[in-house]
């Protein structure tokens, strides 16, 4: 995080737990601005930037423009997801959003590709920084746009189911954050963020779940992040195969617990209505709020969609369905 920013956000009364945890001592309310310090940006820039990426990702490239930005993935040969991301369009050069803690390693293996491509690849994480904003009386009218639309004023703001998530330069970043202040809006933790992007069914990965899944078990397709058309790129043999062969046999679900400690990601899931004890599915992420647990699960598609879920060596907290 940049120096200056994290300096403003501190004189803002935020405490920081650790570099990407961070808290606010002020109430809910149903206005909340976010300081996303969990996510990092990727700058791809450079003449074959646009083909270069289209090689890498599952998104189609060619389709976004500076009002459509996409969810995608890059996957390794196997066709399973290293990491998803926002990639956005900001004229010649793209913006790729993802977890910080994936960054590096997404870095690594793009590089690895660029070749005699003329791309340079640079880890803007401390030149912009990530907002988010949620606004409850607000939210319908975001409904209508389309997920990842994308709109600039002074600032990149793209539509984030019922959210606006925003790139801004630092000072540019702290006059939005005043200026919002003044609107009646209140710091909030970036954990929460990760609550509402659950309740979303936005599949972040992390560390413990890289090179888990398949693009269609994080519902990709249906987030419109993987292309059918576009042609080859890393994993996409794979990838086109589970299309073309049908329903995939696993998918994401928002769940829900009773549990007071949030899974790991990749806790295993065990279904109580099967004859063994045989792991049917992962946590992706969870995220408690108001004693609730929330997360993503991947799970064995049932046939009857009949589930008695828990935790593995939980038998008291059961997992609820929120999606089928």
């Amino acid at each position: 995080m940049n120096s200056d920013w994290k300096n403003f956000l501190l004189t803002e009364k935020a405490i920081f737990k650790n570099a990407t945890d961070i808290v606010f001592p002020t109430p809910e309310t149903d206005k909340q601005i976010y300081p996303l310090a969990h996510l990092g940006v990727i700058t791809i820039s450079g003449v074959d930037a646009a083909a270069f990426l289209q090689g890498q990702i599952t998104c189609n490239v060619n389709d976004l423009s500076d009002t459509k930005s996409s969810i995608g993935a890059m996957c390794n040969p196997k066709g399973r997801a290293i990491a998803t991301f926002l990639l956005v369009k900001n004229a010649d050069v793209f913006l790729m959003i993802l977890p910080l803690e994936l960054l590096p390693l997404v870095h690594k293996k793009l590089q690895m590709y660029v070749l005699r491509s003329k791309v340079t690849l640079t880890d803007s994480s401390d030149e912009l920084c990530l907002i988010g904003l949620s606004e409850e009386i607000l939210a319908d009218s975001l409904v209508n746009e389309p997920l990842f639309a994308t709109s600039r004023q002074d600032n990149i703001v793209i539509n984030f189911a019922r959210r606006s998530l925003i790139i801004a330069e630092v000072a540019k970043a702290k006059s939005l954050w005043t200026e919002q202040l003044n609107k009646g809006f209140k710091p909030e933790s970036p954990a929460q963020w990760r609550y509402l992007d659950i309740l979303s069914g936005i599949p972040w990965l992390t560390v413990a779940t890289s090179e888990e899944f398949i693009p269609q078990m994080l519902n990709l397709d249906k987030l419109g992040g993987i292309s059918f058309s576009k042609g080859c790129y890393t994993g996409q043999e794979i990838v086109a195969r589970t299309h073309y062969l049908g329903k995939t046999k696993r998918e994401m679900f928002v769940a829900e617990s009773d549990t007071l400690v949030a899974p790991e990601p990749n806790s295993s899931i065990i279904d109580d209505s099967a004859d063994t004890e045989q792991s049917i599915g992962k946590v992706l992420y969870a995220q408690i709020r108001q004693s609730t647990c929330k997360m993503l699960v991947v799970l064995q598609v049932s046939e009857t969609n009949s589930y008695r879920l828990r935790l593995e060596n939980d038998q008291q907290d059961k997992i609820t369905l929120l999606t089928a």
